[in-house]
């Protein structure tokens, strides 16, 4: 199968750069680019692409209000995030709105093309486990009084939202947010595969959320992990 790519960057030889890296692939093809983030919706009604590649930092409208309104819509592609910055509390907005991963600019070629194949078939390109180390980087140090107060609005919520599940559910949700395969959650867990991926289809339908890095963000806020020292 083909994977219909865009590529938003507002730098035209970064984006020539990742056209010809990209389209160089037999299985990518580069149905479009933009350098704004406000052409992207019209873009991909027109062009239907299984994948966006997003720059994140644009002038007129930025990659992460681009990422929130593009999943907003029903039949969304999948959206990976490019930055320069490991740890960017806008990547981690990203990620709340619904993008798989991100990758970084210096990435190495091959790798970049391996992260569209993976979200392509529906894999993140973000384990769970680089998730938590993003956010506990972007939280280190004296937190302002707002921010502790929102901190906490979102565990209270976010707790809330994980006592919906059933219990073998939420089992396989804390797996998720540990950042277990899979396969090793059905080892865990004493599961099959099959009943593991069943379990994350319905968690991602009764949370409203995209992808198991959106699981795995979700019981970190819960702070459902620091009751296990960060494991």
């Amino acid at each position: 199968m083909t994977i219909r790519l865009i590529v938003v960057d507002d730098d035209p030889l970064v984006r020539a750069g990742l056209s010809l890296m990209l389209g160089g692939a037999p299985d990518i093809e580069i149905v479009g680019e933009a350098a704004d983030g406000a052409d992207v919706p019209a873009l991909v009604d027109r062009l239907a692409p299984d994948v966006v590649l997003m720059d994140i930092r644009m002038p007129g409208v930025d990659g992460l209000t681009a990422t929130e309104r593009l999943r907003a819509l029903p039949g969304a592609p999948d959206v990976v995030v490019l930055t320069t910055f490991h740890a960017d509390e806008q990547v981690l907005r990203a990620l709340r709105a619904g993008a798989a991963g991100f990758v970084l600019k210096d990435t190495p070629p091959a790798e970049i093309v391996d992260a569209v194949r993976k979200v392509a078939a529906g894999d993140p390109v973000l384990s769970p486990a680089v998730t938590r180390q993003l956010m506990t980087h972007v939280a280190g140090g004296a937190t302002p009084a707002p921010a502790a107060r929102e901190t906490d609005r979102r565990r209270a919520t976010s707790a809330a939202r994980l006592e919906t599940l059933a219990d073998r559910e939420r089992d396989v949700a804390l797996a998720v947010g540990r950042g277990g395969s899979n396969a090793e959650i059905a080892r865990s867990l004493y599961m099959s595969v099959p009943t593991v991926k069943a379990h994350v289809s319905r968690i991602l339908a009764k949370l409203d959320l995209n992808n198991r890095v959106q699981i795995a963000l979700l019981v970190h806020d819960a702070g459902l992990l620091d009751d296990e020292g960060g494991a």
